[in-house]
């Protein structure tokens, strides 16, 4: 599943097309993703000016100037192509051109200025709806989030109250989303390796001098990613229709067996399954 690198790479991508565009026309080609599209979805949109572009965690939101915000989803194969008049400008550094199936495009948004954004999605996984925008922040995907991981409100205080007393392990409580918004697998573990923290060292056993380092090795190894435009796994791509390539810069993730990367270090990089995910890392220099 696209990780928050990948969904700010799409938001990036989306922004030229979209950002303070209005939508001329609007087709949606079933009725549903992975859930019903909201009633009058086409109405509603059809006309509307998009605002801006936003990202909440892993979820894009456009909101719109007639009151609703426009709230998308990429699940797990979900991508964004654009096909802008000549000329234009597509943002991002990726390495290279992917072509989808027609027959997975779910909805397609025409903007007044000529651009066609077409959302695809083999699997169906992914999801929009429209939400009244002062409602977004209650609404229950939302209201319990923690902070963004690349903003102000995250820090080492974030972490010592959220893993004080706590036995679970590290990875555990990061990609619990009311500890911090948008972490996934990979960049938890890039960001353990980084700082040399266990993954499975219990939370609450972690000394506090430790925190402010991995709170700054978490905001490096996102920005980083999002900057090569996000790590391509499998089906997915950036809205440009490219891949990203951060993968070619993992430490630990995907790397089982390999020599740890870490200067001095003679350890091999280890996997383990924690809580039905591939955890990846070095039993000697992760303590």
């Amino acid at each position: 599943m696209p990780e928050l690198p990948e969904v700010e790479t799409v938001r990036r991508g989306l922004e030229p097309a979209l950002s303070g565009a209005r939508l001329a026309r609007v087709r949606a080609n079933r009725p549903d993703l992975r859930f019903p599209l909201p009633d009058g979805f086409v109405q509603r949109l059809t006309g509307a000016k998009i605002l801006r572009l936003d990202r909440r965690a892993k979820y894009i939101l456009a909101p719109l100037d007639r009151g609703d915000t426009l709230v998308m989803h990429l699940g797990m194969t979900g991508r964004f192509e654009i096909a802008a008049p000549a000329g234009s400008v597509r943002p991002g550094d990726f390495a290279r051109e992917v072509t989808p199936d027609d027959k997975h495009a779910h909805v397609v948004f025409e903007t007044e200025e000529g651009a066609t954004v077409t959302y695809y999605d083999p699997r169906r996984f992914g999801f929009m709806d429209l939400i009244p925008t002062d409602r977004v922040s209650h609404h229950p995907w939302f209201a319990t989030m923690g902070p963004e991981p690349l903003g102000d409100g995250f820090d080492a205080k974030t972490l010592e109250k959220a893993f004080e007393g706590r036995k679970q392990g590290p990875k555990t409580l990061l990609l619990d989303q009311k500890t911090v918004a948008g972490l996934g697998n990979i960049y938890v573990c890039e960001a353990l390796h980084r700082s040399h923290i266990s993954p499975f060292k219990p939370s609450g056993g972690i000394a506090k001098k430790r925190l402010g380092p991995l709170t700054t090795a978490i905001k490096d190894v996102l920005a980083e990613a999002v900057e090569v435009g996000g790590s391509t796994l499998k089906d997915f791509a950036a809205a440009d229709g490219a891949l990203g390539y951060f993968q070619h810069r993992f430490r630990v993730y995907d790397r089982e067996d390999e020599p740890c990367p870490t200067p001095g270090c003679k350890g091999v990089i280890a996997r383990e399954v924690q809580a039905g995910r591939s955890t990846f890392f070095c039993p000697v220099c992760q303590v």
